[in-house]
């Protein structure tokens, strides 16, 4: 994501669950191509540190 800037609008979510979430959506943009899979990465990462009634949308 060399070229690209994460821009969070609008979260219910404290300062640092945000960067996480940059920071794992970084992750997956790296490894993966297909959105389906980018989502899927971040979901699990999610689930495995916060828990799995995490709401992503």
């Amino acid at each position: 994501m060399s070229d690209r800037k994460a821009v969070i609008k609008n979260a219910d979510m404290s300062e640092d669950m945000q960067q996480d979430a940059v920071d794992c959506a970084t992750q997956a943009m790296e490894k993966y191509n297909i959105e389906k899979d980018i989502a899927a990465y971040i979901k699990k990462e999610f689930d495995k540190k916060y828990n799995p009634t995490c709401a992503l949308k």
